[in-house]
């Protein structure tokens, strides 16, 4: 169990900041109040005219929903809700969340997928689907908000401070989705919204899956139904298909995740590795030493340094390249909601939401493959290097290849869930709660390399060999190549082996099982007003089965081989694909050419090209194979299985009083949680055998099936809360929050994979030693991120159509992250040994994040004539934290022993990240116009860079840059029942920047184009 004494001591060390932040708000309290009372003065003149009824529809319906959610909220709360089934103002969920102050988005394939919130990554939310926790199929805790059709949805809110009732696992917020409650609506409605989806890049591509034009249909249907004995019946149907594209071209390199990118020494100095290494190599090989060296950050004992402290070094990574992306995006959604009321105690309601959601691309790479090779007397001495160990500017001899793949991601979600509240009284009301969700993603690839070689498809031989002369820089901004003696859009020169992997990728399944019972009980007290509680019990299961390949091959070295090699080379090649490729991101070509003399022999933005499913059918039939996905075992040592059981209960009161006259009410409560974790890992059974010599061995038990292990971790944490709400007068508001909240770790960390490292020796004596060691990763007992979170904010409400908010906010955390080295016991044939294992781990460190936010919105109604249609809305939000997580390959790491003892150090040589997902600058703008039937908005969304973890390894640092995006829709009301609308998204062409390790090393860039969408609604 966690000792949570220190939590409870950091909160006298920050109620100074807290009463800052009070003496902030009060001060602009007095100015707004001042502004308030020339406004009032003003409407007074005018309060004996006649008041007509005005229905508001479209932005500025949406943009008074914002007002209204934020002004109802105990909580500091911003989010946004529509009046009628498909009207919010937003192509997907992401779009709609990030128009909401303080949250941004991450986007994948042009569209906003996690969201996060205040600069705090999706690790530090959580988000609700109905009240209830949603799955996704990432092995973390975000939600892929691209999953969910935005026509179905009809509120979407982010919650900034937390109460007692709330589910815990979100440090910086809770995200809440909600669809519509039928009886609550109270009108028959059936609406039928069709979208023609347009992308100005899907037209520069040749026969495009998805087809030149995309479609997006959604259909609903509401209703309610009386009896005649009081019963009521409200239903809520909602389908959506979906059949789009999302074109995407790429700028690329390998990644850091793995070994694929070094840091080498750049010194002239040394030459048995290196960029001035003697030999042809790659620059992390020493010459007749050791591989994989460059620049090392072990510290050395004797000057307390790096070993490598003071030498120069470039990052190099294995392979460059780009590549042309064919996307189209298959959806197919299901929304459900039942409301029965059989009396007026009892209310029901059932809802489901189920999706299918099918991405497949076609990708084309040019990628040039020995990026880490030096060619002597050529490389070092073009190299052009910046202070952080970027390259700019590079030469070798490299092979290059033509590479393709055929990739499919299938996600399904289910969730549903019953609710049924009952009103024992007219004061005492009791809610259950069942709620399940289960999001399966499975992936597969075929993937196909074709290189360079010293002779072409034909056996003659080639001018540029098997690694012809390749030049790069980024004067640009991007790569941009100069090729000596090799024309990269000639097939017949991509003649070495053809090889062909099948990958079955990832088959994944998360699920949420939930049971909650909740009262609430309204008291006559003058102070408390209300007092609410109840219990929890959830069950998360994600499971993992790892990956599998098969590879097939066609080398050269025989007649029938080589005939083969022809035969599918004039058989599947094909046309690049795509006209214009990358233009918009690049000065010029992209490929220079020359012949052995320097002379250009041409320019281009294409290469040779094959179809991945003709070859891999060819070579699959010349070796006599049947294409198959390769299965994937329930049982086997790269499985993950967690099993994530948390008990929670609380108590909240709600209070109203008055303090010096001015009304005041809020609630404060807490909550408890408790958490265990059970995580299952296979490993390969041993017997121990003792010798007639009295010596140990340990051998793998034959025809054996993988052992079942398992391991676990728990905690149990309390979370307090008050949050105050002050009416300072009636249209100004300030509020105040403190509350401690948490976030879990990613359940894909929670795993056990573990494997032996045997003692192979034969005098081994003590059993004790039959281990050398114990590869693997994942920590069950990996404890959550805690955080006091104090919150202030004052809020003017002017009219129904003008809001100004201010907030500040402070939160203080409790745990980083370190790598430690642990010793891990394990049974083996009934003894027990014992090994070395690092593991990263919560630390006890503390660090704290402070920021601010501000939102206005306004409708310039008091204009003349027909300027009176403008209206603005932006927030902006600022946060500054000094949290820090190093890379665990270049930055600073000490590994310690479970005493706390240093066991080794690393002197790193980049800055550390942030908060996963922090971006410092967050900054949303909406410009609307709306006369009649007309409704238009022009929509900025800006957040400044953030470091992204990956999926596959979390500890390298990725950050993606700042970006920019602008936005524009536009709608007429034909009649009452039909409306026209014009949609589009990244209006500029915004790319999107990905750069690793340090913050100017540009290695990926992704290019997305606009996206237009033509819609028409009809409503009956």
């Amino acid at each position: 169990m966690r000792d949570n004494n220190k939590d409870a001591r950091d909160v006298m060390a920050n109620e100074k900041n807290f009463k800052k932040s009070l003496l902030v708000s009060a001060i602009a309290a007095v100015t707004y109040v001042g502004y308030a009372g020339a406004v009032h003065g003003q409407e007074a003149a005018s309060s004996d005219q006649a008041l007509e009824e005005v229905v508001v529809t479209g932005s500025r319906a949406t943009i008074q929903s914002t007002i209204d959610i934020k002004r109802n909220s105990v909580t500091i709360v911003d989010g946004l809700s529509a009046t009628e089934i498909g009207e919010l103002p937003a192509l997907s969920i992401g779009e709609a969340l990030e128009s909401v102050t303080g949250a941004s988005s991450h986007r994948e394939n042009g569209g906003a997928t996690e969201i996060s919130i205040r600069g705090m990554g999706p690790y530090l939310s959580a988000t609700t689907f109905n009240g209830r926790e949603a799955s996704n199929g990432s092995g973390d805790r975000s939600v892929n908000f691209s999953q969910f059709p935005s026509e179905l949805m009809s509120k979407v809110a982010i919650r900034k401070t937390q109460d007692a009732s709330l589910i815990e696992g979100g440090v910086a917020g809770l995200i809440e989705l909600e669809t519509l409650k039928p009886l609550e609506y109270g009108e028959q409605r059936i609406q039928i919204d069709a979208k023609a989806n347009i992308n100005p890049n899907q037209a520069n591509i040749d026969d495009p899956m998805a087809g030149d034009t995309g479609f997006r249909g959604t259909a609903s249907y509401v209703d309610q139904f009386e009896f005649d004995n009081g019963m009521a019946l409200g239903v809520s149907l909602g389908v959506q298909s979906s059949d789009i594209s999302q074109p995407e071209s790429e700028m690329r390199s390998s990644s850091p995740t793995g070994s694929s990118r070094y840091a080498c020494l750049n010194d002239p100095s040394v030459t048995n590795e290196g960029y001035y290494r003697t030999s042809s190599g790659d620059c992390e090989d020493q010459i007749g030493g050791s591989s994989n060296q460059g620049y090392q950050t072990d510290v050395d004992p004797d000057t307390g340094l790096a070993e490598s402290d003071g030498i120069p070094y470039a990052f190099a990574s294995s392979s460059n390249g780009y590549r042309q992306n064919d996307t189209r995006d298959e959806r197919d959604s299901v929304f459900v909601a039942l409301q029965f009321q059989p009396n007026d105690k009892t209310d029901i309601n059932f809802d489901l939401q189920q999706s299918e959601r099918v991405q497949s691309e076609q990708r084309h790479d040019l990628n040039f493959a020995n990026m880490k090779r030096v060619t002597p007397g050529v490389t070092a001495e073009s190299l052009v290097v910046t202070d952080s160990g970027t390259v700019l500017n590079w030469e070798g001899e490299t092979a290059l290849e033509s590479n393709s793949e055929l990739y499919e991601r299938a996600e399904d979600y289910t969730g549903y869930g019953l609710n049924v509240s009952y009103a024992f009284t007219d004061n005492l009301t009791v809610t259950a709660d069942y709620s399940f969700s289960e999001t399966t993603r499975t992936e597969n690839q075929i993937l196909l390399r074709t290189q360079s070689d010293s002779r072409d498809v034909f056996g003659e031989s080639t001018d540029g060999g098997y690694r012809p002369l390749v030049q790069w820089d980024m004067d640009s901004e991007i790569r941009q190549y100069t090729i000596t003696d090799f024309d990269v859009t000639d097939h017949t020169l991509f003649s070495d082996e053809y090889r062909i992997r099948v990958d079955n990728d990832v088959d994944r399944r998360n699920t949420n099982e939930a049971f909650r019972a909740d009262f609430d009980l309204r008291l006559d007290g003058e102070l408390v007003t209300a007092v609410r509680g109840g219990m929890r019990f959830s069950e998360l299961e994600y499971v993992d089965l790892g990956s599998a390949r098969d590879t097939y091959e066609i080398d050269r070295g025989d007649d029938e081989s080589e005939a083969a090699l022809l035969a599918i080379n004039e058989a599947c090649s094909i046309a690049f694909p795509e006209s214009d490729f990358m233009n918009t991101e690049s000065t010029g070509s992209l490929i220079t050419m020359l012949d052995g003399n320097g002379n250009q022999t041409g320019t281009s933005n294409s290469w040779a090209t094959f179809d991945t499913q003709c070859v891999a059918d060819m070579v699959l039939s010349h070796l006599g194979e049947d294409f198959a996905y390769p299965e994937l075992e329930d049982k086997s040592a790269s499985v993950t299985d967690v099993t994530e059981t948390t008990t929670a209960a609380y108590v909240m009161a709600d209070f109203s009083s008055s303090l010096a006259g001015t009304p005041i009410n809020g609630n404060v409560g807490v909550r408890v949680v408790q958490t265990e974790v059970e995580s299952v890992g296979y490993r390969t059974p041993y017997t121990i055998i003792t010798n007639a010599d009295g010596t140990y061995a340990m051998e793998e038990v034959d025809g054996a099936d993988l052992e079942r292990v398992t391991a676990g971790g728990d905690y149990t944490e309390l979370l307090p809360s008050l949050n105050v709400v002050a009416d300072v007068r009636e249209d100004v508001l300030v509020r105040g929050a403190i509350y401690r909240g948490l976030s879990r770790p990613d359940p894909s960390d929670l795993g056990y994979r573990r494997s032996f490292d045997t003692n192979g020796s034969d005098d081994i004596v003590d059993v004790a030693d039959l281990l050398d060691g114990v590869n693997g990763d994942g920590n069950p007992n990996m404890q959550p991120l805690t955080s006091w979170n104090f919150d202030t904010a004052i809020e003017w409400y002017p009219n129904e159509d003008t809001m100004l908010a201010f907030g500040v906010y402070h939160k203080r955390f409790q745990g980083g992250f370190e790598t430690a080295q642990i010793v891990e016991t394990f049974e083996v044939d009934g003894e027990t040994l014992a090994a070395d294992f690092n593991i990263t781990r919560t630390d006890d460190d503390t660090s704290s994040l402070t920021g601010f936010e501000v939102t206005g919105t306004h409708r310039f109604s008091y204009l003349p004539g027909y300027w009176s249609g403008l209206g603005v809305k932006a927030s902006y939000n600022y946060a500054d934290s000094n949290f820090e997580f190093e890379d665990s390959n270049y930055g600073d790491s000490v590994v310690l022993d479970q005493s706390g003892n240093v066991v080794s150090e690393n002197i790193g040589i980049i800055a550390p990240g942030n908060i996963p997902g922090f971006s410092e600058n967050v900054f949303s703008g909406q410009l609307y116009y709306q006369v009649g039937d007309f409704d238009t908005s022009l929509i900025y969304k800006y957040r400044s860079e953030y470091f992204q973890p990956y999926t596959s390894n979390g500890t390298r640092l990725r950050f993606v840059g700042d970006v920019g995006v602008w936005e524009a829709k536009a709608s007429y009301q034909v009649t009452d029942n039909v409306k026209l609308s014009l949609e589009a998204i990244n209006l500029f062409d915004e790319p999107k920047k990905q750069y690793f390790y340090t913050r100017d090393n540009l290695g990926e860039l992704n290019s997305y184009g606009p996206r237009v969408f033509l819609g028409l609604k009809a409503k009956f």
